[in-house]
């Protein structure tokens, strides 16, 4: 059994609710704005946010933690890609609100998140982590992520090019 929501050092990992809309977009918006952890630089509007948070919600594949009544950061999962081939693989997302990283939140995130892809029967979840992201990367590591590759030059943000780093944590036993 999953819990619905898991509770470490201050910080409460639940599902997400459309309330949490807001917060979350701030988050994402912030992290397009000041990090090369999403390779774009156009921030969500709010209509787009609501639509994009929609998304996850009606999957339940979104998930928010909160430190002392506030949220302090997000996880998602989303489909990898769009063919049915690829169905029961899924990519992760993880964001921590600035000024409030090294308190744990994205490792309760992340273990909340694989927890519920578990749960929900997915079978695979791929991160894609600009390479550069040494913490994103321990992170991942450090719940058993493995990885499989790197594309050089994949994306580019603020001038400049990046390598994305893929790597991929089976969440059902292998196929016989």
């Amino acid at each position: 059994m999953i819990p619905i929501y898991e509770k470490r050092g201050g910080v409460t990992v639940r599902s997400a609710r459309p309330e949490d809309t807001e917060a979350v977009v701030a988050i994402r918006n912030h992290a397009v704005a000041h990090s090369t952890a999403l390779w774009t630089s156009v921030p969500h509007t709010p209509a787009e946010g609501r639509a994009w948070f929609a998304d996850h919600l009606d999957r339940g594949s979104a998930l928010v933690a909160e430190v002392d009544g506030e949220i302090a950061g997000y996880a998602a999962y989303a489909p990898w890609r769009a063919l049915e081939g690829y169905r029961n693989t899924v990519e992760d997302s993880v964001y921590v609100r600035d000024g409030h990283h090294g308190l744990g939140i994205g490792g309760a995130l992340l273990t909340a998140l694989i927890a519920r892809a578990r749960e929900t029967g997915q079978h695979s979840m791929i991160a894609a982590i600009e390479s550069g992201n040494a913490t994103s990367i321990r992170l991942h590591e450090r719940r058993g992520f493995e990885h499989v590759g790197t594309l050089k030059e994949a994306g580019t943000k603020f001038g400049r090019w990046f390598d994305l780093t893929l790597m991929q944590l089976r969440l059902a036993p292998p196929a016989a």
